[in-house]
């Protein structure tokens, strides 16, 4: 059990690259009737994402009747492997909105933003989350929605159990036994460990153990004694049973699905996290505190998804057409309306100021986002997938963890995969 966990979390707090096969050169696309074609492959947030979709699509094909357009809405569960098989098959959408560019980008797959985003939309975006997706001195994707991190719990079950909102790592734990012994049927502590959200989970642990990814000369540093440390803290609370049954499989939604049920008393979980519940006719009686650490000081992260614009040797004409989808999706009052819908934070100050009006609780979450809380993990995928094949393998063949760290370090490292972890 102990081997599968390990290596499905360090699998996962790592793979963000996926495998490109080469760069697909289309024609002009035209509709049957003669419209400019553009299509677009979305992630799937919620449970109203999909309707917002299709709402999206009817009005802006009817304002823009030389276009065509059509959005595939995928789960986050799947989007990756979608598109890997699409890029695969040169059959990849012309827009995606998704979290990671960088090994897109690295394979000659993308289009700089500017060429695709007209001057006065690109201008709306809050410079710090352009920079997240500069590379070389070229952005190359363009923000969409962001997200910050912290701890919710059930004030009801915490009372219950008489345990007081946990601030360490001492503490979580202690809190943790008190609950499971209070109420069985209750998992104290949400955990993941898929590649839904694992790369996440693996920072909150180290970096709340004084760890990370790199060292301070932006070396690999996966088997430091710190990491080591608190990748044994995360498996030791699955182990003692103090965290849902599947963290290898359950994703986020599985957890926020048990957290809004009443059967998670705690979870690292996004801004988001009060939306999808009451989406889901949920009713929690919870607070919101820092990520428990073992350090003194808690830190927190935030994720930041994007848009980007696959290169397809487009026509002026197409151009024009995926600058005008650009210039509707983030129209004020139209991308405040999918902001504030989805429960994420803006990407532009107009989004904000709208959410804020809207739910001034929200305020200190986009404070938070804007000003610090953003760290972007770039990493180019081709042989990372490769390096991460041999982890795995490595870690069933029964090797220490503090070895199948140093020797993923090293893959890296022999081909060349820097960190390009950029923190704001």
């Amino acid at each position: 059990m102990k081997k599968k966990l390990v290596a499905s979390l360090l699998v996962m707090s790592m793979a963000f690259g996926m495998v490109a096969c080469g760069n697909s050169k289309a024609d002009d696309k035209k509709s049957e009737d003669g419209k400019t074609a553009i299509s677009v492959v979305a992630a799937q947030y919620g449970q109203n994402t999909s309707d917002w979709w299709d709402n999206f699509v009817k009005d802006f094909n009817k304002d823009n009747p030389d276009i065509d357009l059509s959005v595939e809405v995928v789960s986050w569960n799947d989007i990756s492997s979608v598109i890997d098989t699409r890029i695969s098959g040169g059959k990849e959408p012309d827009i995606l909105n998704i979290d990671v560019f960088a090994d897109y980008q690295a394979d000659d797959l993308l289009l700089p933003i500017q060429d695709v985003v007209s001057e006065e939309t690109y201008n709306k975006m809050y410079p710090a989350f352009l920079e997240q997706s500069e590379i070389d001195g070229t952005v190359w994707a363009i923000p969409d929605l962001a997200s910050a991190r912290a701890m919710y719990y059930n004030k009801d079950i915490l009372d219950a159990a008489g345990v007081e909102v946990p601030t360490t790592w001492d503490e979580l734990k202690a809190a943790c036994e008190k609950i499971k012994e209070t109420n069985p049927d209750v998992y104290p502590w949400g955990i993941d460990m898929t590649t839904d959200e694992g790369q996440a989970a693996f920072a909150y642990y180290t970096w709340n153990n004084g760890g990370g990814f790199v060292d301070e000369d932006g070396e690999w540093a996966l088997n430091s004694d710190a990491n080591v440390e608190a990748v044994e803290y995360e498996i030791g609370l699955v182990k003692d049973g103090l965290t849902n049954e599947k963290p290898a499989t359950e994703t986020r939604y599985d957890r926020q699905d048990l957290f809004g049920a009443g059967k998670l008393a705690m979870v690292i979980a996004p801004n988001s996290l009060p939306t999808y519940c009451a989406d889901g006719g949920y009713e929690v009686n919870y607070g919101v505190a820092s990520i428990p650490t073992n350090t003194g000081t808690s830190v927190s992260a935030g994720v930041m998804d994007r848009f980007m614009c696959f290169d397809h040797d487009y026509s002026d004409e197409q151009i024009e057409a995926i600058k005008t989808f650009f210039d509707y999706f983030y129209d004020d009052a139209r991308y405040s309306e999918w902001v504030l819908m989805e429960g994420f934070l803006p990407a532009t100050q107009s989004g904000a100021e709208a959410m804020v009006e809207t739910d001034p609780s929200q305020e200190s979450w986009v404070s938070l986002t804007v000003v610090n809380s953003i760290q972007q993990q770039k990493l180019s995928g081709q042989m990372l997938r490769r390096a991460l094949s041999t982890l795995n393998r490595e870690l069933l063949m029964v090797k220490t963890l503090r070895h199948c760290l140093m020797n993923f370090r090293q893959l890296l490292q022999e081909n060349n995969l820097n960190s390009r972890i950029m923190n704001m």
